[in-house]
Formats: C-alpha cells, structure tokens, sequence
C-alpha cells in the first residue's frame, strides 16, 4: 500500500520532509518509525489524517501520516 509520510522539525535532518512510501498492509506506525529510525521515545504527536493517533496504529492506503518530535521549552 501507498502512504503518505509527513516529517517534521529535527525528524527532517537526514530523511525528507514529505515522501510517498510502499508499505505491507499490515505495518503499524511504530514500524514505520522504525524504518525511518526514529526512536519511538521521541515522537511527541502522530497524525494520521490530522486526527490524532498512537504508534499501534495501521494505517491503511493512501493516508498521510504526519509525525512530529517531542518539543521542549521553558
């Protein structure tokens, strides 16, 4: 299946800002995250369709996914 793959901020540095993927029907975002090695711990909000959602989450063909890291500040 075809997923749209947003990045955001730091996430960029070395991958891309937007992509289109091939993916297995049965890949979760964590796999994803995985695959882009981005350490789970540091992804701060998931997008899927701008709804929020979690790393078990499947996405399904032609969905965009939109993952942003965890942001600091004082």
């Amino acid at each position: 299946m075809l997923l749209n793959i947003k990045l955001f901020a730091s996430f960029q540095t070395g991958r891309f800002a937007v992509e289109q993927r091939e993916c297995l029907v049965e890949t979760s975002i964590a796999d994803i995250a995985d695959e882009l090695r981005i350490p789970r711990g540091e992804i701060g909000i998931i997008l899927v369709g701008g709804r929020h959602v979690e790393l078990d989450y499947r996405p399904t063909s032609g969905e965009t996914v939109a993952l942003f890291p965890l942001l600091g500040g004082g």
